[in-house]
């Protein structure tokens, strides 16, 4: 087996070039070793999304204290993988930021990437793109359901016939 290169391997994902991978591998040391799980490189580099719940009501949160080269190298990761085109972290972020704001879903996209970083250099393998239609190929009824309830709230009736030969 061919062990490849840590740049070579972190090059792979979309929005991380060559000199944000070479600020992740001075910053983490390429040695995924030092750290249990993904969950714990996350926590260290400041990617948690923070949980404060008192009495049934949640407070404001805020991201955990980290690694400030690493969160900004992350941070401008995430940004410019939220303005490519068919990939699955940008697919992710157009579903966050629907939700939960822009700034929420540029910390989820964050700690995707740092997931996927987690697991590459661990088993040493490259990143595996899902593709921006993933979430409709995961659920294609609930794509469906969402689609025809957005046209009803315009004030359209819809009717579904399947196209012939398509699968």
């Amino acid at each position: 087996m061919v062990r490849l290169c840590a740049l070579d391997l972190l090059d792979t994902i979309p929005g991380v070039n060559q000199t944000t991978a070479e600020v992740i591998i001075a910053e983490t040391g390429g040695d995924m070793t030092r750290f249990a799980s993904a969950k714990h490189l996350a926590s260290w580099a400041g990617v948690c999304p923070g949980h404060h719940e008192s009495a049934g009501r949640t407070k404001n949160t805020k991201v955990r204290p980290g690694n400030p080269y690493l969160k900004g190298a992350l941070g401008t990761a995430a940004f410019s993988v939220t303005r490519s085109k068919d990939t699955y972290l940008q697919a992710r972020y157009k579903r966050l930021a629907a939700r939960r704001g822009p700034l929420k879903a540029l910390v989820a996209v964050e700690h995707s990437i740092i997931t996927a970083i987690w697991h590459m250099l661990t088993d040493n393998v490259p990143y595996h793109e899902l593709g921006g239609t993933y979430f409709i190929q995961r659920d294609p009824e609930r794509a469906t359901r969402q689609a025809i309830n957005r046209l009803n709230q315009l004030g359209y009736t819809v009717t579904l016939n399947p196209i012939e030969g398509a699968a």
